[in-house]
C-alpha cells in the first residue's frame, strides 16, 4: 500500500502523550481545560500546552485539540481568546462539534484546521461535502457505520477532505455520543464534558404502583447491564481500514492511563506499518490488547450490528505496570521507576518502543544508590533492575494478575 495512513492516539495529560508519541502515534488529540469532551482526563494547562505541541512537533506528530463540547451562552465569551490562543500555541488541528464554535474558529484561528467531530454524526457524503463546504478540513465519521458505508463516504468525498473514524476503544450506547441519560441521572451534562457514564450502572425495574420496590433484571445471578457497551477492536482488519480510503485510525482513550495510551498505540503502529508493507501482522500485537484494561471486544458497527454487554460492568485487567523505564545501559543495567510493588525473583515482561514483550526473571532488584532489595514498595521510588537487554526510556515492566473482581 502506497497511501500514508495517520495513527491518532489519545493524550489526556502530559504523561500519557509522552507514552503515545514514544510509542509510534502520527499524531494526538488532546484537549486544554476548558471545551473539551472530557473534563476529567487531567488535560492541558494554558503552560503546559504549548510545551506538549513542541513535544509533538520535535518527534513529527500533529496535535489535534478537542472544542468539540457543545457550549451555552455564557461560555462563548471566552472562547475567541482561547482559539487565539491555540493558534498561537502552534496547534495542527481543532476538533469542533458546533456550528457557532466552527465560525468563531474560522474567525479567530483562521490558520488551524478543522475538523469536525463524530458528535456531528456524519453517516453520508453529502454530509461529509457540506462540512468541507464551510471549511473543514476533515470529518470524523459517527461510529455506527459499516464498513461499506465508510466506503462509500471515501469513495464520493470532495477532493481535500479527509476522512477519520474510530478503530478501537469504548463505545457509547447513544448516537455519536448524544447522550442526556447522565444528565438527569446525575446532574453531568455529557455534552459539554463532563459524563458520568450511567449506561454503565445496573439497573432494575420499578412497577408504578410499588414505589421503592425493585424487581431485578436478571441476565445473570449479577443482574443486567441494559445500556452498556462492548470496546471497540479492529486491529485485525487493519488492511481493509485503509484499502477503503480512511486518512486517520483513531483509538478513543483520554481517561485512560499512560500504559494504556502506549500500549494501544504500539499494537497498532505495528500493524499499520505491517499492512503498509503488504506483512502479515504478528499475533503478538493483537495480543498486547488483551493486556490493557478493556471491556470485552466487538467489532463495533464496522462489521454489523455489536451487541451489548450486559452481564457485568467491569473493565478485563490482567496485567498491571510494575515500572517504567528512566534510563538504561547497553548492558541492561537500569534505572526505573516503581509503579505498584514487585519482588525479587517474580517473573516481569518488559516492553518498549522498538522491543517486542520479552520475560525475564527480577534477579538482582537494588534501590536508587544501588542496595538490594527483596521487594519495592514505595510508588515513584528509583529503582535498579539488570534487564535482558537494552531498553529505551519509557518501556515498561509489568506482571501478570488475577482478573480483578
Amino acid at each position: 500500500m502506497d497511501k500514508r495512513v495517520e495513527l491518532l492516539s489519545p493524550a489526556g495529560d502530559m504523561e500519557r502523550l509522552q507514552m503515545a508519541v514514544a510509542y509510534g502515534a502520527d499524531a494526538v488529540y488532546l484537549a486544554g481545560q476548558m471545551y473539551g469532551m472530557r473534563a476529567f482526563a487531567g488535560n492541558f494547562s494554558r503552560e503546559e500546552l504549548p510545551r506538549a505541541v513542541a513535544l509533538c512537533h520535535s518527534h513529527g506528530a500533529a496535535v489535534h485539540v478537542t472544542c468539540n463540547t457543545m457550549p451555552r451562552n455564557p461560555e462563548l465569551a471566552s472562547l475567541p481568546e482561547y482559539l487565539e490562543y491555540l493558534q498561537d500555541a502552534g496547534v495542527d488541528a481543532l476538533i469542533v462539534g458546533d456550528v457557532g464554535v466552527l465560525a468563531l474558529a474560522k474567525r479567530h484561528a483562521p490558520k488551524v484546521k478543522l475538523h469536525m467531530s463524530t458528535q456531528i454524526g456524519v453517516t453520508n457524503y453529502a454530509a461529509a461535502q457540506f462540512w468541507h463546504d464551510q471549511g473543514a478540513s476533515r470529518v470524523i465519521l459517527a461510529r455506527e457505520l459499516t464498513m461499506d458505508e465508510v466506503a462509500g463516504i471515501c469513495a464520493k468525498r470532495p477532493n481535500g477532505l479527509e476522512v477519520e473514524a474510530f478503530v478501537h476503544g469504548a463505545m457509547c450506547v447513544s448516537f455519536s455520543g448524544r447522550c442526556v441519560i447522565s444528565n438527569y441521572m446525575a446532574g453531568r451534562d455529557a455534552s459539554r464534558g463532563a459524563c458520568a457514564q450511567p449506561c454503565r450502572y445496573k439497573y432494575a425495574l420499578m412497577e408504578e404502583q410499588r414505589p421503592g420496590e425493585y424487581f431485578p433484571v436478571e441476565e445473570t445471578d449479577e443482574g443486567t447491564y441494559l445500556f452498556n457497551s462492548k470496546d471497540m477492536c479492529m486491529i485485525d482488519h487493519i488492511p481493509e481500514l485503509i484499502s477503503i480510503g480512511l486518512d486517520s485510525l483513531k483509538i478513543e482513550g483520554r481517561a485512560k492511563s499512560a500504559y494504556y495510551a502506549g500500549m494501544v498505540t504500539n499494537a497498532y503502529r505495528h500493524a499499520i506499518d505491517a499492512a503498509m508493507a503488504g506483512q502479515t501482522l504478528d499475533p503478538v500485537w493483537a495480543a498486547e490488547l488483551d493486556k490493557v484494561s478493556h471491556r470485552p471486544y466487538s467489532e463495533g458497527f464496522w462489521l454489523g450490528h455489536p451487541e451489548q454487554y450486559v452481564g457485568d460492568a467491569r473493565y478485563i485487567r490482567d496485567w498491571q505496570v510494575s515500572a517504567i523505564v528512566t534510563s538504561c545501559a547497553p548492558d541492561g543495567s537500569a534505572l526505573l521507576s516503581l509503579r505498584n510493588k514487585f519482588h525479587r525473583g517474580e517473573v516481569l515482561e518488559l516492553i518498549g518502543p522498538g522491543l517486542s514483550p520479552i520475560s525475564f526473571v527480577a534477579a538482582d532488584l537494588a534501590d536508587g544508590q544501588g542496595f538490594p532489595l527483596e521487594e519495592a514498595r514505595t510508588p515513584q521510588m528509583a529503582l535498579r533492575l539488570t534487564l535482558p537487554c537494552q531498553a529505551p526510556a519509557l518501556s515498561i515492566l509489568r506482571k501478570k494478575t488475577a482478573a480483578e473482581k
